[in-house]
């Protein structure tokens, strides 16, 4: 199987992000190191567009920088499954509240829009 590359501006078309994104998330450390060519030109693998995907969506999901830099952290160093295992349920516990406090919002806007609603 043949390994794509990318240039800059394909990669932010293929995940939707713009260049900055792209070079901001470098910087933060939650891709790459991203090859380059010899003129210093960045190249992205399928890997790093199947990891900036992941970024993404774990970003579109509420993690903070913060959370993706520990998570980035632990795929990188010698942490054990458990410690990686450990983070993301964390974060899961962590979405499921956020996801219960806006259930409960949506309550509120639903008796709100259904009161203003009636005549009179």
């Amino acid at each position: 199987m043949t390994t794509q590359t990318l240039t800059p501006g394909e990669a932010a078309e293929a995940t939707g992000l713009s260049l900055d994104t792209l070079r901001y998330y470098e910087r933060e450390g939650l891709i790459g190191p991203i090859d380059r060519t010899t003129s210093g030109r960045r190249t992205y693998s399928d890997g790093d567009v199947a990891w900036i995907e992941t970024v993404t969506c774990m970003r579109a999901a509420g993690l903070g920088i913060d959370h993706l830099r520990e998570f980035t952290r632990l795929l990188r160093e010698e942490a054990t499954v458990e410690e990686r295992v450990r983070f993301l349920h964390e974060r899961r516990v962590e979405l499921l509240a956020q996801i219960e406090a806006i259930r409960n919002a949506v309550v509120v806007l639903d008796d709100k829009i259904a009161h203003f609603s009636q005549p009179g």
